[in-house]
């Protein structure tokens, strides 16, 4: 702040294979780009067999969004709920089917993952990561440094004295149990709060607090010695719309990235949550997204789209008229993002209605079942899907 065996997409590659080459900045071309290009051709041939096929044939089966992103050079994944991954067959299938990579949504938070000072719970996430495996899907870890979701014993056992050791020896126990099977890592999460009137911008933690502003350095440095093949990220919110606020922050964001980037830290991507919502649609200007993000990409950072979903509350109840508006949002913000050639990955928060932390978060007003992900309750595709899928084609055409 999913999943069953799938039979199209990527070739599982470790991260000592080639993900992303940390000492040369470049992408080479290992499996990942290998994989990603098979589908894209895979996808091109369907297209053009159907384009030639009789107007009375039968078409064949609409391809799954990870080979619609693909067909674009990108990837398309979700955040992966265990309880339901691991219970609801269905879904499993529904995510295999459709994901070319995997985030856990919380058993990779410190509190799920490190309980106790001396004790890990790697259980949940070797499961999405077994699962991941088997089914050809490529995994992110979420998050190694947040303010949020910490242990309790962390608010008493950390001191200035022992902030950095704490710090990094969970950073080196998370990241090395996963090391070669993680395609990236957030390794500092919402370290960015204008409003906290920091002159350096930064949000005011326990972290900051005891560390100082240095424990960002130290936490991607030891996530890099840890892992070098993982592509490392900053990951933020609260930066998609043309609003006062949400202007300073991107500033803020942008001073941090340059300033990590000037101290030589090992800081490879930029994640841009993209929790949207329609009542704030209305302030969406493309050209401020395509601005901030092409100022990103200015540095050398590569671009993530980690955690889009579209809050429905303002809409009407009435399904139909609330999928449209849904899928404007989609269609609208993800059409900037893709302009810009250093975007590489969109995941959604959740990939069906039926597991989304908007159930509650974002509760309507009208008691009816929220409709804010690509699938709905009963895995069907909504607007919304078509509207990624449109958006991803119209990159791959370019």
């Amino acid at each position: 702040m999913t999943q069953e065996p799938g039979k199209r997409g990527y070739k599982a590659v470790s991260a000592a294979q080639g993900y992303f080459s940390a000492a040369e900045d470049t992408w080479p071309e290992t499996s990942y780009t290998a994989a990603v290009m098979q589908d894209r051709r895979k996808f091109l041939q369907c297209a053009a067999s159907l384009a030639a096929a009789p107007p009375c044939a039968s078409s064949a089966p609409e391809q799954p969004l990870r080979a619609h992103a693909a067909a674009a050079g990108i990837l398309y994944g979700a955040a992966a709920a265990y309880g339901p991954l691991q219970n609801d067959a269905s879904y499993a299938a529904h995510f295999a089917e459709e994901c070319g990579i995997l985030v856990p949504e919380n058993v990779l938070k410190w509190g799920p993952v490190h309980p106790e000072p001396e004790r890990y719970n790697f259980e949940p996430a070797d499961f999405l990561a077994d699962f991941a495996r088997k089914n050809q899907i490529q995994m992110r870890g979420h998050t190694l440094v947040w303010h949020n979701q910490l242990a309790p014993w962390v608010a008493t056992a950390v001191t200035k004295q022992n902030a950095r050791r704490h710090l990094e020896s969970h950073i080196r126990a998370v990241v090395g149990h996963f090391k070669g099977r993680m395609h990236s890592w957030d390794v500092v999460n919402e370290a960015v709060s204008p409003g906290d009137l920091r002159n350096d911008g930064l949000r005011k933690t326990p972290w900051l607090e005891h560390f100082g502003p240095e424990y960002l350095d130290s936490a991607y440095h030891t996530a890099s010695e840890t892992d070098p093949g993982a592509l490392l990220v900053y990951n933020d919110y609260g930066l998609d719309y043309d609003e006062p606020g949400q202007e300073a922050k991107r500033a803020a964001v942008l001073n941090l990235l340059r300033d990590l980037k000037k101290r030589s830290v090992p800081l490879h991507a930029f994640g841009m949550q993209a929790h949207l919502s329609a009542r704030q649609q209305k302030n969406f200007r493309p050209e401020t997204l395509r601005r901030f993000l092409g100022e990103i990409a200015g540095l050398g950072l590569k671009i993530l789209i980690t955690e889009l979903d579209v809050a429905d509350q303002s809409l009407p109840e009435d399904a139909a008229e609330r999928d449209r508006g849904v899928a404007e949002v989609y269609e609208s913000y993800l059409t900037a993002a893709l302009s810009n050639q250093a975007l590489i990955a969109v995941l959604t928060w959740g990939l069906t209605d039926k597991y989304t932390w908007l159930a509650n978060q974002n509760k309507r007003a009208d008691g009816t079942p929220v409709r804010v992900l690509p699938f709905d309750r009963d895995f069907q595709r909504k607007p919304a899907w078509h509207a990624m899928a449109k958006a991803f084609d119209a990159r791959a055409a370019k």
